[in-house]
């Protein structure tokens, strides 16, 4: 299975920043950018500009041709097949007791498409985030609550939500068990 481009180079700052033994923070002080940017890039939550992308890989001493050799660039229309061993462990947020499982990412009318199976437990404490994408969650299991602008929306197992994800939400579980969702990732182009 081949992730997207934009995936691909997430994935391959993150992997050359942890076997450099480099931290967010020194990374985004090299480059002179916020810790929270390399965050959301490494997490696929922005796309960086081109100045910025070559100041990082500049930044972690990789060779250019180096950095591109490995990607998958290439397309097709046969269908697409994900089994189970092939679903990725990601983070996304630095915070206990939240799970993001990546069942697939691709390309969809020239847009990103992430496609995600979360879990939350009741113990997480997260805090607010964002995601530059509209996105749409399908609860499997538990019970949870979204906060977005002050106004709280309560799902249950069998409940669809869609909403932009470029507001700033809070997520929290409300079932003893951790809540599950498959979320899909529609990111707007940029």
């Amino acid at each position: 299975m081949s992730n997207d481009l934009i995936l691909q180079i997430s994935n391959r700052i993150k992997e050359k920043r942890k076997e450099q033994k480099i931290t967010l923070q020194e990374l985004a002080a090299e480059v002179g950018v916020t810790k929270g940017l390399i965050s959301q890039i490494e997490n696929s939550r922005t796309v960086p500009s081109l100045t910025v992308l070559l100041s990082i890989i500049k930044s972690l001493h990789v060779d250019l041709n180096d950095f591109f050799d490995k990607l998958d660039t290439s397309s097709s229309n046969e269908p697409l097949i994900i089994r189970a061993g092939e679903i990725s462990t990601i983070e996304k947020e630095y915070t206990k007791g939240t799970h993001y499982f990546r069942i697939t990412s691709f390309k969809h009318q020239g847009k990103l498409v992430d496609v995600v199976l979360y879990k939350q437990e009741k113990t997480a404490r997260k805090g607010y985030v964002s995601t530059q994408a509209h996105e749409f969650d399908y609860m499997l299991k538990g019970k949870m609550q979204y906060t977005i602008e002050g106004k709280k929306y309560v799902l249950e197992a069998g409940d669809s939500f869609y909403y932009d994800a470029r507001k700033e939400h809070h997520t929290k579980c409300l079932s003893e068990e951790p809540f599950e969702m498959l979320v899909v990732y529609f990111f707007d182009e940029e």
